[in-house]
């Protein structure tokens, strides 16, 4: 009976109140012999975004206790998030990354174990892009797209009034984007939506909320996950074929959902449509503020960069999502407004659908009175 409660508590799932995990993904060598150890963690809650300061709870040892570690964790699996070069002399030591989330203390270990060696087939593997042990000449040719930040690095802003960051990406244009067709279609209604917008916000007054599209996104997802988040969809042969299908009935008989949304997923690990967008989040935030009862809300609404299985969720581990449209330019423009004063970090985040490229912004928030 023991046993069969164990089983049941590790099928549960929870939107808040539990803790965040953090977690060693694996090396790199750098050119000059140097090594990036490279982190990640798993945030247990659906909905919960936890915050943890600096401090001796949120350190890494041996060296100083901030090496650039996120203080905001967004909800569930986050891969690959920040890395700690070690010198080529690292030999057998260990990194350790504490984490206290929730009164329970986790740990991370990093070793230069040769099980460990990550490389960009690796990441696109462990992110969902490809399947396990897959390959394919377009995968292996891929790389990194590349993220630049227009303007400085450290800006000033204030309390409910936006402040625009743009940033340029460039890529190679592989991994091509998942189902082009629906990807085209999807694109589309992104442009009618977003012009749609413009004119809601030029009729709106100067007073009106900037959160309504993140407040009715949380409203959504809390609907979604009452009980329990469903299970990881899975991108195969199989579901290509049937979104082929179903983009050829749409042009007779309107929108329609895929057989492969409706039945349960084939592989138990992630599925991540590829395509390239820029997604921006809250990486640190004020050591005062609980960024959970404040407000950082980015418009438009950014893709998700955390792995939200659900469908509808803006996210690309999510059935039917496809791809925003890339600016000709390449040039992102994104508005960002804060209810709470202090310092930030914002990450900017290049996306291809397997590889990444990150770029932070610091942001320095003070209220509208001196």
């Amino acid at each position: 009976m023991l046993l069969s409660n164990q089983s049941l508590g590790a099928q549960l799932s929870y939107t808040k109140g539990q803790n965040v995990s953090p977690g060693y993904e694996g090396w790199e060598q750098n050119e000059d012999g140097s090594f990036n150890l490279l982190f990640g963690y798993m945030n247990r809650n659906w909905l919960e975004e936890v915050d943890a300061p600096i401090g001796p709870g949120n350190m890494l040892s041996p060296g100083p206790a901030d090496q650039g570690q996120p203080t905001h964790f967004l909800p569930r699996r986050n891969r690959f998030i920040f890395k700690v070069r070690v010198p080529a002399d690292w030999g057998d030591k260990e990194m350790v990354w504490t984490l206290t989330t929730h009164g329970r203390t986790e740990y991370a270990y990093a070793s230069l174990r040769t099980d460990y060696k990550v490389d960009n087939m690796v990441i696109s593997s462990e992110t969902g892009a490809l399947g396990a042990g897959s390959s394919s000449p377009e995968s292996r040719m891929n790389v990194p797209p590349v993220v630049r930040i227009v303007g400085d690095r450290e800006l000033t802003a204030r309390v409910g009034q936006p402040l625009t960051l743009v940033a340029e990406v460039t890529d190679d244009d592989l991994p091509r984007c998942s189902n082009a067709s629906r990807c085209a279609a999807a694109r589309a209604a992104a442009r009618a939506a977003a012009d749609d917008e413009a004119a809601d916000d030029e009729a709106s007054d100067d007073d009106a909320s900037p959160s309504d599209d993140a407040a009715a996104d949380a409203s959504l997802s809390a609907d979604a996950t009452d009980d329990a988040a469903p299970s990881d969809d899975a991108v195969t042969d199989d579901a290509t074929a049937d979104d082929a299908t179903a983009d050829e009935a749409e042009e007779d008989t309107g929108p329609k959902l895929s057989s492969s949304a409706m039945r349960p997923p084939s592989r138990v690990t992630v599925g991540k449509r590829t395509g390239l967008h820029l997604s921006w989040f809250v990486y640190r935030g004020p050591e005062s503020v609980d960024l959970e009862g404040a407000n950082v809300t980015f418009r438009p609404l950014q893709v998700k960069v955390w792995e939200d299985t659900r469908t509808a969720m803006n996210s690309p581990w999510a059935p039917l999502w496809s791809s925003p449209d890339v600016p000709e330019d390449g040039m992102y423009e994104v508005r960002v407004t804060f209810d709470q004063p202090g310092t930030y970090v914002l990450r900017g985040r290049a996306d291809d659908g397997a590889l990444y490229h990150d770029q932070d912004v610091t942001v320095h928030v003070t209220t509208l009175l001196p």
